[in-house]
Order: C-alpha cells, then sequence, then structure tokens
C-alpha cells in the first residue's frame, strides 16, 4: 500500500515503530495532491514549502524517541475557510485572494503543536455557501468516485481530497451539513461536533451561533483520534465548553449492546431516494445485529428546519461578511475612483452570486419593520427545533438519519435552482440549528458506485456516543476502506 493510502492509525504506528519517515510519508501525499488536483481541482493552495519544514522539525522529534501525538507528522489539509498563518486562505472567494493570516485558528495551531503538517488549502462554497462545492470562485470541485459529479458542500474539497488519499486526514467546518454532505457524496468520514465543542476562533464566519469545525477521516477510528487534540475550551472562544475532553479511542471500543438508536419518523417519510433508503435500511440492521435496540421517533418541528435555517443563516452572514469591504484586508477593486466604488466594486468582483443572494436576503430579514417578522420568530421555532431534540434524547441514546435525500449529483445540475439546492441539507439542518453532534459514516454504495452515508446523531457533547457506534459498525463492514479509481 501506498504511503499515502493510510489511514491516520496505521501512519502514527508506522511513523512511532520507523517503518517509515514523516518526510517520506508527506512525499507520497504531496505527488497524490499534484496528480488529482488538475481533476479534482481540490486544492486552492498546496503549501509544500511550510510542509517541508513542518516535516523536518517531526522527523527530529519521532527520532529523539519521545513520545508523539496521533498527529505528529502527519499531512493534514485544511479547508480554505479556516486561518492558517504564513499559508494563503481565501474562503474560495477573490475578495480574499491575496489573504495570509498572521495567526492560526485555534484547532489549526492544536495541530501544528502536536506535530502536524498542513499539506495545503482546500477548496470549498465561497464562506460555506453552498452544498455542491460550485460556489467557489476558485471551480467546481469534482468528486473522485464520478468526475460528472459534486463531492458535496461546502467542505467538498477536503473530502475529496481525503478520499482520492492525497492527505490522511482533513479539518473541515460544518454550519449545516458542510462536513457531513461531503464525507457522505465522497465516502468518508465526517463528524460536525456540538457547539462549543471546538473553538470556531479563527474560522471565516458564515453563521456564528452554528459554525462548528472537525475533522474528516478515512475511519471513525481517526476521527476519534484527532478530537483527542482540537478539541476543548478555548479563552478566545467564549461559547466553547470548559469541560473535560473524553479519551474517544477509548471509549469507542466499548461495546454497543444495549444502546438505544431512534429512527425519526420525518427523516425516512417521502423525498428520501429509494436506492439510499435501501442502504441505510440494511446498515439498520447491522447494527441490530451488533445488539443496538431500534426504535421510532418523532421530531415534530423538522418541517420547519429549512425556514428557519434559511433566516437565520443569511441574516448572521450579512453581519458577518460586513468586515470584508476592499479596505481593511483582501482585494480591493482596482477600477474604483472614490469610497463608495471602492466598497462595491469590491465586493461586486470580490463575492460569488450565492454570497450576494445570502447577504441581500439576510440584510432584509433584519431590517425594520422585518426583523420581528422573520429573524426574531425564526429564532422562537429554533428553539423548538432544539427542544424536540432533548425531549428524544431522554428517551434514546443515538439518533440515525440519512444524510442526504440522494446520492451525489450531476455538476450543474442544482446550480440554477437554489432552493433545490437549500433542500439537499434537509436532513442536517435540523442537528446543527439543535447544536447537538452528528457523525457521516459510509454505509453502501448506489447501483451507479457512488458513496452513500448514514447520519449518527447524538446529543449536546454526545460525540463520545456516535463515534462509538460509527467504529463499531465499521468493525463489521468494509464500506470505509473501498478506494475511487483516479
Amino acid at each position: 500500500m501506498s504511503l499515502n493510502a493510510l489511514t491516520l492509525k496505521e501512519a502514527h504506528e508506522g511513523l512511532k515503530t520507523k517503518q517509515f519517515s514523516a518526510g517520506e510519508l508527506l512525499t507520497g501525499c504531496l505527488e497524490q495532491a499534484k496528480k488529482i488536483n488538475p481533476q479534482l481541482n481540490a486544492y486552492i493552495t498546496i503549501a509544500e514549502e511550510p510542509a517541508r519544514a513542518a516535516v523536518h522539525s517531526a522527523d527530529k522529534l519521532i527520532s529523539s524517541g519521545e513520545d508523539i501525538s496521533y498527529l505528529t507528522g502527519i499531512p493534514v489539509a485544511i479547508k480554505d475557510a479556516l486561518c492558517t498563518k504564513g499559508i494563503r486562505s481565501t474562503g474560495a472567494a477573490k475578495i480574499l485572494d491575496n489573504y495570509i493570516p498572521p495567526y492560526d485558528a485555534t484547532v489549526i495551531k492544536r495541530i501544528r503543536e502536536s506535530g502536524g503538517v498542513i499539506i495545503g488549502k482546500n477548496n470549498c462554497d465561497a464562506f460555506g455557501h453552498g452544498a455542491s462545492n460550485e460556489n467557489s470562485q476558485y471551480g467546481p470541485v469534482k468528486n473522485p468516485w464520478n468526475l460528472t459529479k459534486v463531492p458535496g458542500g461546502s467542505s467538498g474539497g477536503s473530502a475529496a481530497a481525503l478520499a482520492a488519499d492525497s492527505c490522511i486526514y482533513a479539518i473541515g467546518e460544518d454550519t449545516g451539513g458542510s462536513i457531513r454532505q461531503p464525507a457522505s457524496f465522497c465516502g468518508v468520514v465526517g463528524l460536525k461536533v456540538s457547539y462549543g465543542r471546538n473553538s470556531r476562533y479563527g474560522v471565516m464566519p458564515m453563521a456564528s451561533s452554528l459554525d462548528t469545525v472537525g475533522p474528516m477521516s478515512k475511519t471513525v477510528w481517526d476521527a476519534a483520534a484527532i478530537m483527542e487534540t482540537i478539541a476543548g475550551h478555548d479563552p478566545l472562544d467564549s461559547t466553547t465548553f470548559d469541560k473535560p475532553i473524553p479519551q474517544y479511542t477509548r471509549e469507542i471500543e466499548r461495546d454497543i449492546k444495549g444502546l438505544t438508536v431512534g429512527l425519526p419518523r420525518e427523516y425516512f417519510a417521502e423525498g428520501l431516494d429509494d436506492e439510499s433508503r435501501k442502504i441505510i435500511a440494511t446498515a439498520i440492521k447491522q447494527l441490530e445485529e451488533l445488539g443496538v435496540e431500534i426504535v421510532e421517533v418523532s421530531l415534530p418541528h423538522t418541517k420547519y428546519a429549512i425556514a428557519v435555517y434559511y433566516i437565520v443563516v443569511p441574516s448572521e452572514d450579512s453581519a458577518n461578511l460586513s468586515r470584508l469591504d476592499g479596505i481593511r484586508y483582501g482585494v480591493r477593486s482596482s477600477q474604483a475612483k472614490d469610497l463608495f466604488e471602492t466598497y462595491t466594486f469590491s465586493r461586486r468582483d470580490g463575492f460569488p452570486e450565492e454570497v450576494k443572494r445570502r447577504i441581500m436576503i439576510g440584510t432584509f430579514a433584519l431590517s425594520h419593520g422585518y426583523y420581528d417578522a422573520y429573524y426574531t420568530q425564526a429564532s422562537k421555532v429554533r428553539t423548538l427545533i432544539k427542544q424536540d431534540f432533548t425531549g428524544v434524547f431522554a428517551k434514546v441514546d443515538a439518533l440515525l438519519t440519512p444524510v442526504s435525500p440522494f446520492p451525489p449529483f450531476d455538476l450543474g445540475a442544482k446550480v440554477d435552482d437554489p432552493l433545490a439546492m437549500y433542500l439537499a441539507d434537509i436532513y442536517m439542518v435540523p442537528v446543527s440549528l439543535a447544536g447537538v453532534c452528528g457523525l457521516s459514516v459510509p454505509c453502501g454504495f448506489t447501483a451507479d458506485h457512488l458513496p452513500v452515508g448514514m447520519q449518527l446523531v447524538g446529543p449536546a457533547l454526545g460525540e463520545d456516543v456516535v463515534l462509538r457506534l460509527g467504529h463499531q459498525y465499521q468493525q463489521v463492514t468494509d464500506w470505509h476502506t473501498r478506494k475511487p479509481s483516479l
């Protein structure tokens, strides 16, 4: 097996036992990244020089015989919506084409301090706006399983890069499904953490009350190992929980016999693709064979989730993106003749259409005379959605749902129909609004050889439960071991 195709666990063991060096591991990943990027467009920036410097330090540490963390010497790809000190971070929008952050996002800082090696920055929907990775101003990302299909969004570049073995793991950002959906579409593992579990400091904000940062990996065990490093309280982010971090890699080895998993009836109603339904039904049976009790539950306010999400998110978007004006940092329009044109031309050229659409929707929803009718009302219904989850988790340990109503769709198929694109998030948005955690795990393939994932949902700070379920499921299945042919 090529070194770049290793899982995190395999790579860590190989480095620790000196079967190969961190430099050799990086070389394998860099060669693959350069090979696949013309096809997939998964990277905006390949950071070879900084990676070589980081891997040199990692190899010195490994050679010293000191204990190393799971992430020491391991190449990681980062969604371009997270700030990386000294490495260009565009958010996939031209307005930040020349932006090189002077600081790291907290999650990135923790990875670097653990000896992690950043191989590059992944393409994404600009500022996280999209469910297909077609809203990047650096061009769309393609699905490694079928180059005519989307990889999912907004962290599609991270999922595609990982599925194509150009990195050992990736870090994405999930506001309403942006880790889970591309993980499902590309056949990898994606964890949307509970709101407040991981720091948001250094993330280019989309919707501050929903944004989360989490791992994308080749196995659930890998995701558990990554979380042991990146999770936890951050003084720079007052929304993070100051609570102990479980030893996730130990927790996931526990038996799942006796756990109760709920199937929300609203998630298996009309609209779910028949082939996806059958694949998920098989996964449910496999969990039952492992001793999990399956029960039907209800989340009655789910039907309002998309409407609530697309009021709350654009409203917070319009406030957060006001900082990008061509004045303080980023690209300034060369055509502008005065201050007004500097603002308008910089945003006109620097934002793609979907970003402009959300800013306008959000500005309208927050405007005088409409704030109470839209944003305030949406916030009230959001509370009801959260209460649905709280009530259900008093009865069950976790929930199981589809990730997407359909498998990966054709590039361009939904670009001109924003509403159809928004509905792609229907099974993921309620989880985000409630602030609970969700794990996308590969559970099968369609007849056209396209990956399908299931979503395991846990209560707030219940990552140990969903990781445990996902890991034990992967012990009896091999969907996560299959690779696309490129």
